[in-house]
């Protein structure tokens, strides 16, 4: 496994997004055991960050059902939790008759960390990530109020997720110098459309997390090679799968780029973490990024 710098950690540069086992596209949620083994054997493949949220569950009155698969995983895990980074999002509502919303208020946000420190057993969040833009709100109001749960310890790191350039601006402008630690978007060869998101992350030193970064749950992960013949091609000569050559392609463009591939089986998360060992050749990144229309900037 290689490293990356997150929130002033190291961690792998492959992570494992543990949404898949309590909700996808195909609603098959694994049973808790396969859903801890799953965790298990990202943390087995050296993958040493997590990514949760409090929404991600079955149903509305479930919220917190990731966090607390993640927290049972890392509390039965023979290997060392405390070398584990932990990222969690919040502002996503959810109630009776799958009502989604979003919530961008201080006593909201507080609400929702307090019940994710309980859900995850930890004092502090180590990174805590604004899940969605609420629109009703100001951006850099929102900020403020995560900065406020900086301040007050209850957060190590804060993040944004689903973020235009613009609002990654009023964020570090609204968090100050370098304490936004990350910014979380769609990308993959599916959803090119945040290049410029990462670009900007990396000249001003910020992780980029690629969420979906095969293609999604809705089966774009295993039709990847299929849709973009180019990768298929480059894993045919390495001897590989086309998702492992599309992770690799995007921890090539950028040493702050860490995907986080859903999975909700070991063998896809042991697969996707092997993509920190596979080297791509400069011509190979140049076809790879070409065949999903993103050029040299």
């Amino acid at each position: 496994m290689k490293f990356r710098t997150l929130a002033g950690r190291e961690v792998s540069a492959i992570g494992l997004g543990a949404m898949p086992v309590s909700m996808n596209n195909d609603k098959k949620i694994p049973a808790h055991d396969d859903a801890v083994a799953t965790v298990y054997a990202a943390l087995d493949a050296g993958v040493t960050f997590i990514d949760t949220a409090d929404c991600y569950a079955p149903s509305w009155d479930q919220m917190g059902h990731n966090e607390l698969i993640v927290a049972d995983a890392l509390r039965s895990w023979s290997g060392d939790a405390s070398a584990i980074t932990v990222a969690t999002k919040g502002g996503i509502t959810r109630s009776e008759g799958e009502v989604w919303g979003r919530n961008g208020s201080l006593e909201y946000l507080r609400s929702a960390v307090e019940k994710s420190l309980r859900n995850l057993n930890v004092d502090a969040i180590d990174l805590y990530q604004y899940h969605r833009p609420d629109r009703w709100m100001v951006y850099g109001d929102v900020m403020s109020n995560l900065k406020t749960l900086l301040d007050e310890g209850l957060v190590r790191a804060v993040g944004i997720s689903n973020a235009s350039v613009e609002e990654i601006e009023i964020a570090q402008q609204v968090l100050g110098e370098g304490n936004l630690a990350s910014v979380q978007n769609q990308f993959s060869p599916s959803h090119p459309g945040s290049i410029d998101e990462l670009r900007f992350c990396e000249k001003h030193g910020i992780a980029f997390l690629p969420w979906s970064p095969l293609g999604g749950t809705g089966g774009g992960a295993q039709r990847v090679g299929e849709r973009f013949g180019v990768f298929q091609d480059v894993a045919t000569d390495h001897g590989v799968s086309a998702q492992r050559v599309v992770l690799a392609w995007e921890l090539a463009l950028g040493e702050h780029v860490i995907p986080i591939p859903g999975a909700r089986r070991a063998t896809s998360i042991v697969d996707s973490a092997a993509a920190a060992g596979l080297d791509l050749s400069d011509d190979e990144v140049a076809r790879c990024s070409a065949s999903v229309g993103i050029f040299a900037a």
